[in-house]
């Protein structure tokens, strides 16, 4: 290599960046995206990322005429787009210049031009008795502040109308359109034109949430996660951004890969020291760095034997389509030769080489910059969404990367690269801005008309404080209906005597056996009572299961293999041959006539075995007892799981005179004064009263707040028409009651594209703990779709949201209807009492209110609310009602030993 190839080489490698640079400026970019999207580091980024308030890309089932109006330089175009059903669009267009008087004028003039060709074209297309949403391209730097609201901040592109800046150009169109048209327009969005390109590009290719535009200028936008936006409310879901990518490295982080030409092109632009990133890559920019390349070659004698002539040393003049044409593989050194020729210049064939040489190493640099840039894009977006491998698309507009023949190549080669876990797809977009911008609005419909479905959908679970008063009233009138001899048969609300008289003193001892019956799984427990200086209460136990052929069959077969269960606990505890007290917790709807005596009312939670409903379960269990050889238990009590929850957190907190379940039932327990339960003799001292709330509503009290989906819940229930409060709040039936919403949203297209899977429609899929992932706070909107797709579900971002919606409203509405339970209780304690001021605790257990995220905060809120005269404390059980029932027997012992039974 001769020593003139060496100096030209040495100067164009100035252009050549390294993996090892161009990782370094995706790193930077990323950090600039960060800064940029905190509220407080913003103004130190040079990246902007400004909010657009566009939540969604197109989700297939947009529909109907839409206008926009496309403000391009000195034109602008005026554009109807028809969504039809078989995913096609057809698009009407007109374009018209813009007269410099009307440029420099008052914005009065401008934007009554844009409404009087609007009105001419909205008569040539005969749409003018059509109510027609429109959407504005205005490609100016504006402040945003809602999707149909933009602030022009500063005029450029030879724009200075007057009365514009600072003024909300969104309102200064509809003011003219108002003045000159004698129809029905909406303008619903203005966009920004590289959002336009994405949206464009995203009817096509749902993936595409990726804006590129490398043209005169270049921008890029994307979809990230709200919660990483803070200049704006709201965490949930996802907004476009637009980066404003041209000024990244005004800051000089660029400073090192900046060349002598860039530096010189800078000095003499128009905006020294801004849009650093943009005048390495534009088309406006890079005709002007391939000029300075060409006069320094020729004054070092290694072009054109030193000769330049006066049109080349002229800025400006060598413009960025000529180093498409001088690229081309097949006429680029003929189309060198006729270019240099037209600058009055006389190159050689070497000369040609050599001027095709610079413009192939500054349009790889642009190219690999911009890969940078989109690399950075895409590696935020895999990382916001936890993948570990990315699939998405870019929708691309811009000369630049139309009519260069090899600048998209190589910006897909360099983006492979520096990303080389994601696979990226790109779409020229066919029809511009305008396109884009019509399917904005066409999104924007979509959405407001979802929202006004959902919200409708959705009413009748949200309570005002009013309903809630309602509910606490008429629970207050059952509980003194089920209190009363008279009326007690035909309350809902039982109000059922349990014999439990007092809490335990601390003098209780020994070792006693707990049976935790009320659901699937049952357990039985030992339980060591001591004084709480010696350790107090200390427990062993084993879960065991019910197999669904012992709940459906018969009573004696499952009360057997209870006792079975039983047996083999107590030998695995060294136990066999000692008399144990035992207690036994039965979560089911009993009629109680002494501690020891409780008559089934009615079987719950799936529940049927035979012969059971009127007996004595105690009865039945001591009998199943006698059946075994060997065994020595002694029953002494029978504890609703409720009561056993209340004395579990006595045994700590000697405040605690409430009990509650919110699990897969309901139900709550008081101390309440003797002399108030007339069923039972005696008017001395408390007796705490198992509610049995679950059943309050029965009598259609509650007929008002029953939504059309409780009705269909309740229909295909093993009990029709019975537990209706419980049905509204507890956790059988919450995910049942959230998937029965959900069907029908579908049908009336609101999510997963209106496709009802078959697992869907399937009976009990829905899981009530689906609720409770959902709406917790940790898991990012990725991990609620793959909750939903393991459903069999198809979901979009969209869709995540509204299901989250819908769960975060119906398990709400379930905490307030507890919570208004709760607040009756209190009420009647404290009234009972005379007291202006009541300071008490509630003992909770249950999945629902200690698993799910919200559901015990909203419980407490209403509460506090609906009894403003009461300082409740929730007390969470941590032993559950077995311990209570244990706790219960052993007082029961003691007061027995005494002669006080």
């Amino acid at each position: 290599m001769n020593s003139h190839s060496e100096q030209v080489n040495s100067i164009l490698s100035l252009f050549v960046l390294s993996d090892e640079k161009l990782q370094k400026i995706v790193s930077l970019m990323l950090e600039n995206m960060e800064k940029g999207l905190r509220k407080q580091k913003h103004t130190t980024s040079t990246l902007k990322m400004l909010p657009t308030f566009v939540h969604s890309t197109l989700d297939g089932t947009e529909r109907g005429d839409f206008l926009a109006l496309d403000l391009r330089g000195t034109k602008f175009r005026v554009l109807q787009v028809k969504l039809t059903d078989d995913d096609s669009y057809k698009v009407q267009s007109e374009s018209f210049e813009i007269p410099e008087d009307i440029m420099t004028g008052t914005g009065i003039q401008l934007f009554d031009y844009f409404a009087k060709h609007l009105s001419s074209f909205l008569d040539k297309q005969q749409l003018k008795d059509k109510k027609l949403p429109l959407g504005f391209t205005f490609p100016f730097p504006c402040k945003q502040i809602d999707l149909d609201k933009s602030v022009l901040l500063t005029w450029t592109k030879g724009f200075k109308c007057s009365g514009v800046e600072g003024e909300d150009v969104v309102q200064m169109l509809r003011d003219a359109i108002h003045r000159q048209l004698d129809c029905d327009v909406n303008v619903i969005a203005v966009v920004n034109d590289t959002v336009g390109t994405m949206m464009s590009c995203g009817y096509k290719d749902r993936a595409c949430e990726i804006g590129l535009v490398v043209g005169t200028g270049t921008n890029a936008c994307y979809m990230e996660e709200m919660g990483n936006i803070e200049q704006i409310e709201g965490d949930e879901g996802r907004m476009c951004v637009i980066m404003e990518w041209g000024a990244f490295g005004d800051d000089g982080c660029l400073r090192d890969i900046q060349t002598e030409f860039d530096l010189e092109l800078d000095r003499h632009s128009r905006n020294p020291g801004r849009q650093t990133f943009e005048k390495k890559i534009s088309g406006m920019y890079m005709g002007e760095i391939v000029r300075l390349i060409v006069v320094k070659l020729a004054s070092l004698h290694l072009l054109f034997n030193g000769v330049t002539s006066p049109a080349l040393l002229k800025s400006g003049t060598f413009e960025t389509n000529y180093i498409s044409e001088i690229e081309d593989e097949k006429v680029g050194l003929t189309k060198a030769k006729e270019i240099l020729l037209s600058f009055n210049l006389n190159p050689s064939e070497q000369d040609c080489v050599i001027v095709q040489k610079i413009c192939n190493n500054v349009s790889t640099r642009s190219a690999n910059l911009c890969a940078a840039g989109l690399a950075a894009v895409v590696t935020r977006i895999q990382r916001n969404r936890h993948l570990k491998h990315l699939q998405t698309t870019v929708g691309v507009d811009g000369t630049v990367y139309r009519k260069h023949p090899k600048f998209s190549g190589r910006l897909q080669a360099t983006l492979k690269q520096l990303t080389s876990n994601c696979d990226v797809q790109f779409m020229l977009s066919e029809d511009g801005t305008g396109k884009g911008t019509a399917m904005v609005t066409a999104v924007a419909r979509r959405l407001f008309a979802q929202r006004q479905q959902i919200n409708e959908t959705m009413a009748p679970f949200c309570l005002s404080r009013k309903q809630l008063v309602q509910v606490q009233q008429r629970l207050r009138l059952e509980m003194l209906r089920g209190l009363e001899k008279e009326t007690q048969s035909t309350a809902t609300v039982k109000m059922l005597p349990t014999y439990v008289r007092g809490t335990p003193d601390g003098t209780e001892r020994g070792h006693f056996l707990a049976l935790d019956l009320g659901g699937t799984n049952f357990r039985v427990l030992l339980v060591n009572v001591n004084s709480r200086e010696e350790g107090g209460v200390k427990m062993v136990n084993q879960i065991y299961s019910i197999p669904e052929s012992l709940m459906q069959g018969s009573g004696t077969k499952l009360f057997d293999h209870i006792v079975d269960c039983i047996i083999d606990f107590v030998k695995k505890q060294g136990k066999m041959g000692c008399r144990l007290p035992l207690g036994f917790t039965f979560s089911f709807p009993c009629r109680q006539t002494g501690l020891d005596k409780g008559i089934l009312i009615t079987w719950t939670k799936g529940f049927n075995a035979t012969e059971c409903e009127g007996k004595d379960v105690v009865m039945l269990l001591r009998e199943a007892i006698k059946r075994k050889q060997g065994v020595e238990l002694d029953v002494v009590a029978i504890v609703n799981d409720t009561v056993g929850t209340m004395m579990s957190c006595a045994y700590n907190d000697s405040n605690c005179e409430i009990g509650l379940i919110v699990g897969t039932g309901s139900n709550a327990c008081y101390m309440e004064e003797m002399s108030n339960i007339k069923n039972v003799e005696g008017d001395i001292g408390q007796m705490c009263i198992n509610m049995e709330w679950g059943a309050f509503g029965d009598n259609g009290c509650l007929d008002v707040f029953v939504t059309q989906y409780d009705q269909i819940v309740d229909k295909a229930s093993i009990n029709p028409g019975k537990q209706r409060y419980e049905k509204m709040m507890s956790g059988m039936y919450l995910g049942e009651i959230v998937r029965n919403i959900l069907i029908d949203l579908t049908k009336q297209g609101i999510v997963f594209r209106g496709q009802i899977s078959e697992r869907l429609n399937t009976k009990g899929i829905f899981e009530t703990k689906f609720l409770s992932e959902i709406e917790s706070d940790s898991l990012v909107l990725l991990q609620v779709r793959a909750i939903l797709q393991k459903l069999g579900l198809d979901v979009t971002c969209d869709d995540t949201l509204i299901v989250k919606e819908v769960c975060t409203i119906v398990s709400r509405r379930a905490a307030q209807l507890c919570g208004a339970g709760i607040a009756a209780v209190v009420e009647k304690i404290r009234e009972n009492r005379r007291l202006n001021h009541l300071a008490i605790t509630v003992g909770v257990d249950g999945t629902l209110y200690k698993l799910h995220p919200h559901f015990s905060k909203i419980v407490h809120e209403t509460v506090a609310e609906l009894a403003p005269c009461c300082d409740v404390t929730f007390h969470q059980s941590e032993d559950g009602s077995g311990k209570g029932a244990a706790l219960i027997t052993a007082v029961a012992c003691r007061l027995r030993e005494t002669g006080q039974h």
